[in-house]
Formats: C-alpha cells, structure tokens, sequence
C-alpha cells in the first residue's frame, strides 16, 4: 500500500514537471497576444472616476474568467470533433479585432475634436449605461483575444495527453486573466499612487517628486497605451489572417513579418469598417 501511494506521488509529480514545463513554453509563444492584450484592455479601463475605476476592472476581470471557462471546454472540443471550425472562429475574430482598429482610427481622424472633448467628460461623469457599454466592448475584446491565446496554448502541447493538454491551457488561461488584469489595475491606479505620495510627503523631497513624476506619467501612458492598443488590433487582426487564410499567407513575401500583420488587420477591417459605417447611416435614416 505505501509504495503504491508513493508511486501515485511519483506520477503526480511526473505529471506536473511536464505541465511546468508546457506552461513555460505555451506562455513564450503567447507573449505577444499576452501584450496585446494588456495594451487593448489598459487602453479600454480609463476614462473612469478614479472610484469607478477599480470595479470596472474588476467587472472585465470576472467577465475574462467567464471567458476562459466558456472557451476553454468549447476549444477542445471542437479540436477533438470539428478542429476546422477553429480556423473560422479565428477569422471571424480576426475581422471583429480589425474593425475595432480601424473603428478607433476613423474616429481619430473625423471625430478628433469631439471625442477629445466627450472624453473629458466622461472622465469626470459617466452614465452607468455608457460604463457598462464600455465594460462590455471591454469583454468582447478578451473574448477575441482569449480565443487566440487558448489556441496557441493548445498548439504547443497537441501531441501531449490530454490531462496535460487540459492542465497546461488551464494554467496558461489563468495566468492571463490575473497577469494582464493585476498589470492594468496598477496602471490606472498610478495616478492615485502618486497624489497619496504627494499628501504623504507634504509636497516636500524626493518622494514628492516621485508623486508628481506618476500623476503626469499617467496620461502620457494612457495616450501611448492608446495608441499601442490601436496597433495591437491590428496586428493580431492580421496575424490571425496569415496564419490561417492561405491567400493572405502569400501576400507581401518580401515585406518583415510585423508590417505584413498590420497591413493585413488594415485590409481587413477597412471592408467591415465600411459596412458598419453603411448600415449605421441606413439604419438612422429608416429610423427618422
């Protein structure tokens, strides 16, 4: 009996060194989508009061993890019973990320004025109808973005069994959910970090200085974030295309991989970008 319980620890043992050494690898090869998303998901958690900022966090963070647990079963299912719906769901993501991106430059370009202008509002006073519109978007987003990273996960560990396969997807899901979210809530978080310094100090040294250096690094990150998260669509948007639509795969052989993704998310979401833009236009004119 003892040695069949040490042996049962044995194989426990077996079984996670091989799942550590999954996860290490399935977490470099998500890197990209992992930054990605703490780009996209910073970008999309401001705009908040400060004392809104932390539950609106917290909101995505729960909606992420209902994500997870709605794909994770979903994905490996279909690997095992309709793998080639995965390249389809993929797409269709891929086009939702586009769109967002290039939604985000359009209204950077012709709605500049205006939205600077909405957008200081809404830092000061925000409908709970508008923050849970944006809470959701938010969502939507992880959604596309969790896909990827369950899928590239499973890719690293397919010719693993399937306890292996589960555990290591499993762990890398979570590690995403509680990285990117816990790095976002310290970004938002910066400025009042800083002012507590401030007060603390009594605006006098060092450690004032440091108050005031985060309280105006905060918007210079939000505005970079901003425009990273932009380019991060983008770029997943199209590295979804190369690597599973052959026609795009084949497009601009010469050009470095990173511009060949953007121009791709570009060519993607400008179609849908259109047709939203079309049916949007249709629709109110019905409607008036």
């Amino acid at each position: 009996m003892p040695s069949g319980f040490f042996a049962i620890l044995d194989d426990i043992a077996a079984l996670m060194d091989d799942v550590a050494v999954s996860v290490k690898l399935a977490t470099r090869k998500t890197a990209g989508i992992l930054g990605d998303d703490l780009a996209v998901n910073a970008e999309k958690a401001t705009g908040f009061l400060s004392s809104r900022e932390l539950p609106v966090i917290w909101a995505i963070t729960k909606g992420s993890f209902i994500n997870k647990l709605i794909i994770l079963p979903a994905v490996f299912l279909l690997e095992f019973f309709f793998p080639v719906v995965i390249t389809y769901v993929l797409v269709a993501g891929g086009l939702f990320l586009a769109y967002e991106g290039m939604h985000k430059i359009y209204e950077f370009l012709f709605h500049r004025k205006k939205d600077t202008r909405e957008a200081a509002e809404k830092v000061t006073e925000q409908s709970p109808a508008d923050e849970k519109a944006k809470i959701r978007s938010a969502i939507t987003t992880d959604f596309i973005l969790s896909v990827e990273i369950v899928i590239i996960a499973l890719g690293t560990v397919i010719d693993k069994d399937l306890t292996t396969q589960i555990l290591t997807v499993s762990f890398v899901a979570i590690i995403a959910t509680v990285g990117v979210y816990g790095l976002v809530a310290l970004i938002v978080r910066m400025d009042d970090a800083g002012l507590k310094l401030i007060k603390n100090s009594n605006d006098k040294g060092l450690i004032s200085k440091l108050g005031h250096f985060l309280v105006k690094l905060l918007p210079r990150v939000i505005n970079l974030l901003s425009i990273v998260g932009t380019l991060a669509l983008l770029l997943v948007a199209g590295g979804i295309f190369s690597h599973n639509i052959p026609f795009a795969h084949d497009l601009f052989p010469g050009l470095p991989v990173m511009v060949k993704d953007f121009l791709l998310g570009v060519f993607g979401g400008i179609p849908v970008l259109l047709i939203v833009i079309i049916a949007t236009r249709i629709f109110k004119k019905n409607k008036g």
